[in-house]
């Protein structure tokens, strides 16, 4: 599993008489799915939507939080996201732009199609072997949850689409309650693990493991509506009688030569050999948006540099690194330079945040840094995979979920082991605000934050306290930004599947 193969569909042209026949080059359910390496194939494909969640996570997920924001680039206001930040432009429901809510729901949704159609096609095959059968099904089953757990998390209830469509008829469902897609989500996850393997070596392929599907489990465990902490103790237990362990440096988990390492559960894949497409981009849509941008790629890029300056470090996410704290040195660089014409950005230096001291004739950015690994030979291609399950963040759910349960004595270790690592000192009491503030700083930048603070009910304390910060700093903001509000737990269902589907009804607040 490391490259995703993207099965393309081949039409050809056929004369009249022949028009009701499958051309004998193309592709379609009839035609594919005859033995293993096919539907490996085509489970293969059903990854790559994953991608799209990691894309449009960091806009909706990490930008949302108080972990970052974004430098305005006044020459190029057009790219900021209506949709990913409802809370201070003025029309959340737009849905032609980049990274959009759209994109994402459409993402999950093009992964759970491709799922359907495996399972549909797998069923009663005998030309699969069960062996076959069972680590097919068991990836698929996993995806298919992984997917709905995004599209509830981030939309609330949504229509369960269990099946292969084939026609207009069952295309168009109403929206399922939320309840009713956490159940499917338990269902599929409970059936996936037992046919899931236990990883035992390293580096892993990359493909969903028993570990994975258990830390997805937990999660869902400890967000719907009706908790169960008891299963998400036994899953995340589980997990820690499995083979993975912490890294003894941090900054070494997120370097793209130690992909699907021994503290990775769940990476997204990527690879960049200039001919694929499969790459990634993370690097240049974080680095700031500058003259000069092979100052620190050690490529130009171009025109494309416009793209960059997303997914800033606030200020106050610098600043709230306790001293000693290993990772901010490790997560977050420093990018020295100058301003030429109105806001034209010329990086003269890149040097470490900590201790740093801004100095008031110099113009500075912050950048993450921890997907940074230049040089580069190519702009926006880059090969770094995206955490999405680590197993420090299973020993922080651990600690969370057993405060949660009131067992603190027992969350402790599993919090201090964490700490450890980061070169921190013990704590001696584990709360739901230490914890959640360890997760912020061992996550940072993975995605995590907005559905961890959505999850502990802290999102509008929080987030509401960085607006009030931002908007002191950048008078371009509305004076009704960051009006957060329990609505805004989730996000608006997209305009264009409103149109399409006549079923659905909008989510309260938009």
């Amino acid at each position: 599993m490391k490259r995703y193969i993207l099965i393309a569909l081949l039409f050809t042209s056929c004369s009249k008489g022949f028009l009701n026949l499958n051309p004998p080059t193309s592709l379609t359910s009839a035609s594919y799915y005859k033995n293993a390496t096919e539907f490996e194939q085509a489970l293969n494909g059903a990854y790559t939507p994953l991608r799209t969640i990691v894309y449009t996570g960091i806009y909706q997920d990490e930008m949302r939080s108080d972990n970052t924001f974004f430098t305005i680039y006044q020459a190029n206001r057009g790219l900021v996201c209506r949709e990913d930040y409802p809370e201070f432009l003025d029309d959340p429901t737009t849905s032609a732009i980049p990274n959009s809510p759209g994109d994402r729901f459409t993402g999950d949704y093009s992964g759970i199609s491709m799922i359907n159609t495996i399972l549909g096609q797998l069923k009663g095959n005998s030309a699969i072997s069960q062996g076959a059968t069972d680590t097919i099904t068991g990836q698929a089953l996993f995806l298919r949850a992984f997917y709905y757990n995004d599209l509830v998390t981030h939309f609330g209830g949504v229509p369960l689409q269990l099946t292969e469509i084939t026609g207009t008829d069952g295309a168009f469902l109403p929206r399922s309650s939320v309840d009713s897609v956490y159940g499917q989500i338990v269902a599929d996850l409970t059936a996936a693990i037992p046919l899931l393997p236990v990883v035992t070596s390293f580096p892993q392929s990359g493909a969903a493991s028993q570990g994975a599907a258990k830390m997805l489990l937990a999660y869902v465990d400890m967000t719907m509506p009706t908790k169960n902490y008891a299963d998400a103790e036994q899953q995340l237990t589980d997990i820690t009688h499995m083979n993975y362990a912490l890294l003894p440096n941090y900054a070494s988990v997120f370097d793209p030569n130690n992909k699907n390492n021994q503290e990775s559960i769940f990476e997204v894949q990527y690879m960049s050999d200039l001919v694929s497409g499969q790459q990634s981009d993370f690097a240049w849509q974080f680095m700031p948006k500058c003259t000069n941008p092979q100052f620190l790629m050690g490529y130009n890029g171009g025109s494309m540099n416009i793209f960059s300056g997303w997914n800033v470090p606030t200020q106050e996410m610098v600043s709230s690194y306790e001293a000693g704290d290993t990772r901010l040195d490790a997560s977050i660089a420093v990018v020295e330079g100058t301003i030429s014409g109105v806001e034209d950005f010329t990086a003269t230096a890149l040097k470490s945040v900590v201790g740093y001291t801004p100095n008031p004739n110099v113009d500075y950015r912050y950048m993450i840094k921890k997907y940074f690994h230049p040089p580069y030979i190519a702009g926006f291609n880059t090969p770094d995979d995206f955490p999405v399950y680590r197993y420090s963040g299973c020993l922080l759910l651990l600690a969370e979920c057993l405060v949660d349960e009131g067992k603190a004595a027992q969350a402790l270790p599993y919090l201090n082991q964490v700490r450890a690592r980061a070169g921190l000192t013990a704590l001696t009491t584990a709360t739901i605000d230490n914890i959640a503030t360890e997760k912020r700083h061992e996550e940072a930048f993975e995605n995590h934050r907005w559905l961890d603070l959505v999850r502990i009910n802290e999102f509008i304390p929080v987030c509401t306290a960085k607006g009030v910060a931002l908007k002191a700093l950048y008078g371009w903001l509305l004076p009704q930004s960051f009006t957060v509000t329990q609505d805004r737990a989730i996000y608006p269902i997209p305009t264009r599947e409103m149109q399409i589907n006549t079923n659905l009804v909008q989510n309260p607040g938009y």
